[in-house]
């Protein structure tokens, strides 16, 4: 199997960044879970693969990592990587942006079909990342997206499985959906963006919260509104790596590796002592996906 599958698709933004690897942070005390991350995606100078990822997070206090699929063919081989590796767990499925590809070329249900298989093995512990995104899809694409939400929302119930949320611009849609279909025991908003509102929703339901290197950005006010309201037995960390560098290394390649400095943010906002919040989000990361 190669190693990895894909680089990373580059923009008009990322022509003049800093494409260095920031360095290792000080090593947490309470070792915590990167519970979303994309190993097969290559990116920065030099681009590590995925035992190097690997390496530099347990250096620093990640005991282990969810690897997220895309699309078929991603999901396949993060299941692949996590059946190898005893520090990965995989998260299999279609994204929405992929869904009204799919259905244009009148294969999305096979591909979705390949998901349902694809989650009955024993390292795969979530069906994600599915959702909504009304950023890059326009009306066209809208049905093909809750079709396909709706069908990973069934196979991580028939499964047992957590589903992992990705939820851009489409907060009220997503939560309408979760509601009318009946969201499964452990659901999480990957890489909350949302504000307090959504955070109170998401509390009231039970639904955990993801937080990236977003909470760091000097813009993010809303989703630090929803981190303060958000129960501490609800709260997630995770590094959307490659994507989502948290200050001061935004725009820089991401990593595992990188969690810390993200966790150590979220303490200092809450006032709270990072071993004490580390010790939530562990234990919160292994309520949602077992052990590693």
């Amino acid at each position: 199997m190669s190693e990895p599958l894909r680089a990373r698709k580059a923009t008009e933004g990322d022509l003049t960044r800093d494409l260095s690897f920031p360095p290792l942070p000080e090593p947490l005390t309470v070792p915590v879970y990167d519970n979303h991350t994309h190993l097969e995606i290559a990116d920065g100078e030099n681009p590590l693969p995925p035992e190097e990822n690997l390496r530099r997070a347990v250096a620093v206090g990640i005991k282990g990592v969810v690897q997220v699929g895309t699309d078929l063919e991603t999901s396949r081989w993060g299941a692949d990587l996590a059946d190898r590796d005893p520090r990965v767990l995989a998260a299999v499925a279609i994204h929405p942006n992929e869904a009204p590809v799919l259905a244009a070329r009148g294969v999305l249900d096979e591909h979705i079909a390949g998901i349902a298989e694809l989650a009955t093995r024993d390292r795969v512990r979530a069906v994600g990342e599915t959702g909504l995104d009304f950023f890059r899809t326009d009306e066209d694409g809208r049905a093909p997206q809750l079709h396909s939400f709706e069908a990973h929302i069934d196979i991580a119930k028939a499964n047992g499985l957590a589903l992992q949320i990705h939820d851009r611009d489409a907060h009220g849609d997503v939560v309408s959906t979760l509601l009318r279909v009946g969201a499964p025991e452990k659901t999480v908003f990957h890489c909350f963006s949302g504000d307090d509102e959504l955070a109170r929703i998401c509390a009231d339901h039970g639904w955990y919260l993801s937080f990236s290197g977003t909470v760091t950005f000097g813009n993010a006010k809303g989703i630090r509104a929803g981190l303060e309201v958000a129960p501490r037995e609800l709260i997630l960390v995770e590094t959307d790596a490659p994507f989502l560098t948290p200050t001061p290394f935004r725009g820089r390649p991401n990593g595992p590796y990188l969690v810390p400095l993200t966790l150590r943010f979220m303490a200092e906002h809450l006032a709270v002592d990072v071993d004490e919040l580390a010790t939530d989000v562990a234990r919160n990361t292994e309520r949602v996906y077992g052990e590693w």
